[in-house]
């Protein structure tokens, strides 16, 4: 694995000493992985993740982590590294980051208390429950409603796509609470599944496995401590928590194309075909010219979005959608290449080329379709210019 990109001045000796235990951990020590049952795939890896102290980089350092605060560039460092190994362990990883950000970002002192240093241990499993049947892309458009009773708000509704729903110990779920229309009447609550009026109400398999579920709440009652900030501002929270992963969702892309790369390179030098190695052709060493250029234009965009939130302290809306777009886009077209220069192992199941062109896929969709970024990127471009 090429890990060059850290020697620019993006990056401190904390991130390199990070990338360099992280690789070792998951070269030698990251459990085996059974993609035939995810549940306890990723139960084991946040348990080992959180034994080895990796995840004490998806807290601030009050409640166990290893940073005074979320470091976008550590963040990045460690699902680039876990995806060149496996995308479950990435997922597993990054989870507890999305899942736990909120309340980093907003919770009260004891809500900050009770979830994050279990989240940080690994000791609980976390998860962000914003997307609904009609609400994915449109988070104006959520029908998700809570209302006020005295100290208690009483949540309706449901959710969809939520990655770790039916395995996390405790969620961030978003919720309509006022009159307000669109984004603005959005409140964000700590829910735990244990509660009266929480259900499971689908697990959802995708090509690349991993825990999906839709969830259904049917009079669940939270305590008005549980909400994250003030009333209505829920979609303020869940921006700025986006914010700080989606440069780290570049980053995953950037492991998954890494990895491709590596395989394309081995197999390019190794097969024989007319009297030569495949690596010999010069379509071949164009293609490969082309994947480590497209790499190369993904990671420093990655990097130049989480330095900007971390080092310059400014806004990376614009940033972090083009470093996502652009990375989870020329990470689908490295892989696509990666297993036509394969052939037919390419799409052999097992072949790691073929797992690599599933997982890619859905991360041109997640947090952020490649097609609202573009409209992101456009916004912010036009707000500048007046």
């Amino acid at each position: 694995m090429d890990r060059s990109t850290l020697d620019l001045p993006f990056y401190g000796p904390e991130h390199r000493k990070l990338s360099n235990a992280l690789f070792a951990w998951a070269s030698t020590a990251m459990p085996a992985i059974d993609h035939h049952d995810t549940d306890a795939a990723c139960r084991e890896l946040v348990r080992a993740l959180g034994a080895a102290g990796f995840l004490r980089y998806c807290v601030p350092k009050a409640f166990g982590g290893a940073l005074d605060e979320l470091d976008s560039r550590a963040l990045c460092i460690a699902r680039e590294t876990l995806a060149y190994h496996d995308g479950l362990a990435d997922f597993a990883f990054a989870m507890q980051g999305l899942g736990s950000g909120a309340v980093t970002l907003a919770g009260s002192a004891e809500l900050q208390r009770r979830v994050l240093p279990k989240v940080a241990s690994g000791e609980w499993i976390a998860a962000f429950a914003l997307t609904e049947p009609e609400a994915g892309s449109d988070v104006g458009a959520m029908a998700c409603a809570a209302r006020r009773e005295g100290d208690e708000y009483v949540l309706d509704g449901e959710k969809t796509w939520i990655s770790n729903g039916g395995i996390a110990d405790v969620y961030c779920v978003f919720a309509r609470t006022g009159d307000a229309p669109g984004t603005r009447g959005l409140s964000a609550f700590v829910v735990f599944p244990d509660q009266p009026g929480f259900e499971v109400a689908e697990r959802l398999d995708v090509i690349a496995p991993h825990p999906l579920a839709r969830l259904r709440f049917a009079g669940l009652r939270v305590p008005a401590a549980n909400r994250l900030g003030a009333q209505g501002e829920g979609f303020k929270i869940a921006m700025r928590t986006l914010d700080i992963f989606r440069a780290s969702v570049a980053a995953a892309a950037v492991g998954f194309a890494r990895r491709a790369l590596d395989e394309a390179l081995a197999h390019a030098r190794n097969r024989r075909m007319f009297g030569q190695a495949l690596a010999d052709f010069q379509l071949t060493q164009a293609k490969l010219g082309d994947m480590a250029t497209d790499l190369d234009a993904a990671a420093l965009l990655t990097a130049r979005a989480a330095w900007t939130r971390d080092v310059a302290r400014r806004p990376t809306t614009r940033e972090a959608a083009m470093a996502k777009m652009t990375a989870t886009e020329n990470a689908q077209r490295i892989i696509d290449a990666a297993v036509q220069m394969h052939g037919g192992q390419g799409v052999r199941v097992g072949v790691k080329v073929e797992s690599l062109y599933r997982e890619i896929r859905a991360l041109r969709i997640y947090e952020g379709a490649t097609e609202v970024q573009k409209l992101i990127v456009a916004r912010e471009l036009l707000r500048d210019a007046t």
